[in-house]
């Protein structure tokens, strides 16, 4: 019998997602039980993987009635501990694994929309929508394994939010299960429909704390002929900002703007024998989908050195210097990663006043350019050791931006939660999470919910 579970609480989730996808051993569970960055850990009594909106409502039905705390997990790529299983609590916990709710349906070409699973990753649905016109709007360095639930529950950004928006925006509709077992599924994808709350809205962004997201109704994005991909040299974080500033105003195809300094560079290029094309302070990436532009863009970089890629080999190799940061930098230590927004007027004075708030600890700063988010990675400080997340945390907000750009706020940014909202909008949050969740059940150590 797993630890905290009743034997009638287990014959119960046997029944309700099959015996077999109850994991009770040890080895079984450990997977499911760290985060992919191997800072937040935690135990739970059991893995459910249902493979059915029926199956995830049966289980919740039986965890809300037996007072067991229910943690959803993805494809488990978040970073700031969201989808595991807290270190301690005060009733048993069991870890819901939507990676069998994958089915990815058929393309609806003249609404230029899909339904898929949450469980299924955004690789396999890029795969499935190739040989179409269309193409996913969301795009991230983690698509292998990321799933689509995931990133609804994260509200994830990635490198296309300039021309797509955030996965907010490429949300027509979601089906979900709430934690008391009711299904609420709206999947039509209408454009208008004006018929109440927008549930999908809501959900994007909520961490798994008021319902678990079992299928998304995706807006697709038409397909771009060409991407052309640029590595521009520049000799400053405000050298940076001015460019992208210039792109964006002067060029109307761009469709990516990524910027990654010197230290992480040369991480990528030792621990991935990828070395910079373009060695400087801060290597900007621009990606155009209408290679006329190619010229004006020459021109916008005058005369900062710059590396062109405008076939898809080329492309996907520049591109990589920057998808592959992250995996660089895991190679060197367990990292304190903080993804943040900073107004991009406040970005040159921000990371020059990084260094001194992370002290002797190694920094590396690379991010999405193009809508202000960067992605803070401080390696050196124990695992345990939120000093330097609460000096990077407080020097973000002193300069006008936010805690949280993308990836949520999980266990890692609780404590920070009061530097970013005020508390009539913590006591809103609360009013919607005892709403949609009055016993707690769904992730009650993680998310916007102090």
């Amino acid at each position: 019998m797993a630890p905290g579970l009743t034997p009638a609480t287990l014959e119960a989730l046997r029944a309700a997602v099959g015996a077999e996808h109850v994991l009770l051993d040890d080895d079984l569970r450990a997977g499911y039980e760290i985060d992919w960055t191997r800072r937040f850990h935690g135990r739970c009594a059991a893995v459910l993987r249902p493979s059915s909106t029926e199956q995830v409502a049966a289980a919740l039905r039986a965890c809300s009635a037996a007072s067991v705390a229910v943690v959803p997990q993805g494809g488990n790529t978040g970073l700031v501990g969201g989808g595991v299983p807290p270190a301690a609590c005060d009733r048993p916990v069991v870890v819901l694994s939507t990676r069998r709710l994958a089915a990815i349906g058929a393309i609806d070409d003249a609404a230029g929309q899909i339904t898929v699973g949450a469980g299924a990753t955004l690789a396999a649905v890029e795969e499935a929508v190739q040989a179409s016109d269309w193409r996913v709007g969301v795009d991230l360095g983690a698509r292998e394994s990321a799933t689509i639930g995931g990133m609804v529950a994260t509200n994830a950004g990635g490198t296309r939010v300039l021309r797509h928006g955030m996965m907010r925006d490429n949300v027509a509709g979601v089906e979900a299960v709430l934690a008391d077992g009711s299904v609420v599924s709206h999947l039509g994808g209408l454009v208008k429909d004006n018929t109440g709350y927008d549930l999908a809205s809501l959900l994007c962004g909520s961490e798994g704390t008021l319902a678990v997201v079992t299928a998304v109704r995706l807006r697709l994005v038409p397909a771009a002929d060409q991407r052309t991909v640029v590595w521009v040299g520049c000799s400053s974080w405000p050298d940076a900002v001015a460019f992208a500033t210039t792109c964006r105003r002067r060029l109307r195809s761009v469709e990516g703007l990524e910027a990654v300094d010197a230290a992480s560079q040369e991480v990528v290029a030792g621990a991935l024998a990828l070395a910079p094309p373009v060695r400087a302070p801060v290597g900007v990436l621009v990606a155009i989908t209408d290679e006329s532009e190619l010229d004006s863009l020459a021109v916008l970089a005058g005369d900062r050195e710059a590396a062109v890629a405008t076939d898809r080999p080329g492309a996907d190799a520049l591109w990589a210097r920057r998808d592959r940061v992250t995996e660089a930098i895991a190679t060197v230590g367990v990292p304190h990663k903080l993804d943040v927004s900073v107004p991009l007027a406040a970005i040159g004075a921000f990371t020059e006043a990084l260094p001194a708030a992370v002290g002797e600890a190694d920094l590396f700063v690379f991010g999405h350019l193009g809508d202000a988010n960067l992605h803070v990675n401080v390696v050196g400080p124990p695992p345990d050791d939120d000093r330097v997340d609460d000096a990077v945390l407080r020097l973000v907000v002193a300069h006008g931006g936010s805690i949280s750009a993308e990836h949520g706020i999980g266990r890692a940014k609780r404590p920070w939660l009061s530097l970013a909202r005020s508390p009539a909008e913590l006591a809103a949050f609360a009013a919607i999470k005892r709403a949609l969740d009055p016993t707690a059940t769904l992730n009650p150590a993680c998310g916007p919910v102090p």
